[in-house]
């Protein structure tokens, strides 16, 4: 049986954040009236960054509020889409005068509630937006075997796009340049991920699967989604190549290029098997003669307390590099 530290279940999301900007008092604040975390002294003459999501992926995306990422991240319930009206309330207040661009994972709910937020603020306060889809699993991608995939769901790349993005709108660019910026690293980035063990709602007492000692669920989603195969258990090194060289054979990075690569926890990873899996994967991504310019070790997009990890690999280049080096201060990425 699985426990959750909680109160009430419905009140779960509500409690956190406000234990958010309870211990991140000059970062951010939570706007209770509407339902969305912003930055505690609002940015001027930039662009302003919008994204959000279902809760239950903590730190994403309301921890990567601050400099150098989000002015405004929006949650919704556990695993659901927060609504068009929480999305246009967040668009007015990133709003500084040079216009909105909304960061979106690929999920019907979300792009369905933040083309009504867009429509809302273009007709009702004439503000510009513009839109960036996050689509890098590769689990999902439709193919000759499965041409009726529903394609590929958002997950862990959206922290390079916010990352990135975010470092581009500090520097003062203008809202088409930001969006241009944010659909070539989600056009080049791809992630896959494997679970050991499925995470549990809170207020439930199951998993949302089960899986047998020997088995492990490959291409799982971060809203609890079965993947697409089963595979035999193993040693750390034969699981992750299993994300590692799916990931290089779709991107094909040329020998001598590099990648920025994030190794991300999906919820009770600790931090040991974590490092163990970045290993894994540098010595995966260099036996291809392909090079780790970044790593990005730790748990930042989660699916609750599902005990997996999802690998995350950007091509990168001078202007990319640049970017994600550029300094960043949030609650839960900083340098």
């Amino acid at each position: 049986m699985r426990r959750s530290l909680v109160n009430d279940p419905d009140d779960l999301v509500v409690e956190a954040l406000e234990g958010l900007a309870l211990a991140h008092p000059t970062l951010v604040r939570y706007d209770a009236e509407h339902g969305f975390v912003a930055r505690a002294t609002p940015a001027r003459d930039k662009v302003g960054l919008v994204s959000g999501g279902g809760s239950g992926h903590e730190p994403l995306h309301a921890g990567f509020v601050g400099h150098g990422m989000l002015d405004v991240a929006v949650p919704g319930a556990v695993f659901a889409s927060p609504t068009a009206l929480q999305l246009y309330d967040a668009t007015r207040a990133a709003d500084a005068g040079r216009g909105v661009l909304h960061i979106v994972k690929n999920y019907t709910g979300d792009v369905i509630n933040f083309t009504v937020a867009r429509e809302l603020a273009d007709e009702d306060d004439d503000i510009a937006t513009e839109v960036v889809l996050v689509d890098d699993d590769l689990a999902t991608e439709a193919d000759d075997d499965d041409p009726d995939a529903p394609g590929r769901r958002g997950t862990a790349a959206v922290v390079a796009v916010e990352k990135i993005c975010g470092a581009a709108a500090e520097e003062g660019a203008d809202l088409g340049t930001l969006a241009e910026l944010g659909r070539r690293v989600a056009g080049r980035a791809r992630s896959m991920a494997f679970a050991i063990e499925a995470g549990t709602h809170p207020g439930d007492s199951r998993p949302a699967f089960d899986l047998e000692a020997d088995e492990v669920e490959l291409g799982v989603g971060i809203h609890g989604e079965r993947g697409r195969s089963r595979v035999p258990f193993g040693p750390a090194d034969e699981l992750v190549a299993r994300l590692v060289d799916p990931l290089l054979e779709a991107l094909r990075p040329a020998r001598g290029s590099g990648v920025i690569a994030i190794v991300n926890g999906l919820g009770s990873t600790y931090p040991l098997e974590l490092r163990a899996a970045a290993r894994a994967v540098h010595r995966g991504v260099t036996g291809r003669g392909v090079g780790v310019d970044r790593f990005l070790v730790g748990s930042y997009v989660t699916s609750l307390d599902m005990h997996g990890v999802s690998v995350t690999l950007l091509p990168s280049d001078d202007e990319l590099l640049r970017l994600w080096d550029a300094p960043v201060r949030t609650p839960a990425l900083t340098w």
